[in-house]
Parts: structure tokens; sequence; C-alpha cells
């Protein structure tokens, strides 16, 4: 019989609950599960599981929370996961799925009455900017001062890494198709989803992880995603403790993936809790 993949929930003993805990708040694809007007039998699946906000995670961390990627449904996914005030964002890359749901971060910048942190490269400031212009516009000429979001961009660099309210985050090269995005790793955990290949200067990074993330979009190749098969592949050439499996389409159900999966690999839910109680300040 298959050994079951324990997740933090599962053994909760098992994790340092002073460290930084991650919340993967969305595991669907750019368009979710289910697929609106599709009645496949994942999308009208009954099991919670299979039901995928775009992707997020969570983060909260010794001095506060913050988010990676602000996709669609952000403002649900906070509500949902019980987030209380989000001070500052990482970002992935601009993609529309990772980026759309920023302006849901305004009700923090007026809670704290300071500008919310958006951490990205600086391609991504750019769509940033465009996609959300009147963020960024002279507040004085603006009607009140909830009219707007207030943000301010902090640069990036892969491999340099920066510390975002009390915890260590390192940035990491990734591609996705042939746009270079990023990844993230926290302590002994790391995030890259949207990942077709991982570079070998970037492999140094995702070393003695206790948990990989990892996305894989379909059973079938892509062009600019991992599928299931080659998620695998990259998963047992790192060698983490155990990997899950995110930003899966429609056509990977939950129960059924998880009994055709290797040993230490399981696809992700939303809401699934990952501790990293290695994380610490720069």
């Amino acid at each position: 019989m298959r050994r079951r993949l324990s997740t933090p929930s599962d053994n909760p003993k098992s994790y340092d609950k002073a460290g930084v805990e991650l919340i993967v708040t969305g595991t669907g694809t750019s368009v979710g599960v289910p697929v609106a007007g599709c009645d496949c039998a994942v999308c009208t699946s009954d099991d919670p599981r299979n039901q995928r906000l775009r992707s997020g995670v969570i983060v909260r961390a010794p001095e506060g929370e913050f988010v990676i990627d602000t996709g669609p449904e952000l403002r649900l996914q906070l509500v949902q996961n019980g987030a209380s005030l989000i001070q500052a964002a990482l970002f992935t890359h601009a993609h529309a799925d990772h980026v759309v749901g920023l302006d849901d971060l305004r009700v923090f910048g007026f809670r704290l009455n300071a500008d919310i942190p958006l951490y990205c490269e600086e391609q991504v400031e750019q769509s940033i900017r465009q996609m959300f212009s009147y963020a960024f516009k002279d507040r004085s000429k603006m009607a009140h001062h909830f009219a707007a979001p207030r943000f301010e961009f902090r640069r990036i660099v892969p491999g340099e890494p920066i510390d975002v309210l009390g915890v260590q985050v390192m940035p990491i090269r990734l591609q996705h198709g042939r746009l270079p995005i990023l990844g993230f790793r926290i302590g002994d955990v790391a995030f890259c989803t949207d990942v077709s290949s991982i570079p070998l200067e970037s492999k140094k990074y995702l070393q003695n992880l206790d948990t990989l993330v990892l996305g894989a979009l379909r059973y079938k190749p892509h062009p600019t995603h991992l599928h299931v098969d080659a998620a695998v592949s990259v998963a047992q050439q790192l060698k983490p403790k155990r990997t899950f499996l995110t930003h899966m389409a429609h056509d990977l159900d939950f129960d059924t993936l998880s009994r055709e999966l290797p040993d230490g690999i399981a696809p992700a839910h939303d809401g699934l809790v990952l501790h990293s109680p290695a994380a610490s300040k720069v």
C-alpha cells in the first residue's frame, strides 16, 4: 500500500509553530477549477480539494503577514484563511492570474496609513504600473484618501536574499517558457509555481528542502509549464523531503493523482498549511 504523505495539520508536533507559517491559498491554473462552463468530472466533483482558486500564498512571519502574488480571488483567499493585516506582497511574475487582485490590498494601506511594499523585478513593476495606473497618480488630486491603494516598489534580484517582516526570503530564477520568473525560498520551504525549467545555477538554492511546492499543470506536456511526469522528475532530482504539486488544471483529479504519485509527492489543495522553523532574519 502506498504510504500517505503527511501534512503539518496531520502531524502538528513535527513542526516548530514559532517559525513561519505558509498557507497555499490557491492551487489552480489561470482559469481556476471548476472552469466556467465545464461539466467534466473534476469541475463537477463534490471533493472540495478539486476546487482550486488562482495561485497564491499567505506567509505569517514573525513581524506580520505578507502574500506571494495577488491573484483574482485575493480578497476571498484572505477572508477564507483568516488573514488579519497584510503588510507586503512578493511577485513571481506579472501574468494576470498572479497580479489582478492587487487592489484588494488597498484596505491594508488604509489601516496601516502607509504604503504597502511590493517586492518584484523591474518588468513586473512596469506591468503593474500599466495595469493599475490609478494607484500611482498624485494622491493630492484624488477625491478622498481611500480612492486608490498605497504602494511602493522594492526591487529584488534572484540569488540576493531579502528581509520581509523578520524572515529571510531568497528569490530564485526560474523559467516560465521563455519568460524569466521568480520562485521563493523561505527557510526550508520553496514555492515554485508556473515553472517550465529551473536553470542550473538556481538549483543550489533548492537543496536540503523540507518542502517543495512545485507547479504541475496537467498530464500532457506543455510549452510553458511542467507537466506531472516532469514535475516528479524535478522533485526526484532535488530530493526535498516532500513535494506538493500546484497550479493544476481540471484534468487532474485530486484523489486519482494522489494514488498515482510516488511516495513523498502529493497534490496540494487550497488551504494547505506548511511551516518552516528554519526561516530567520538576514
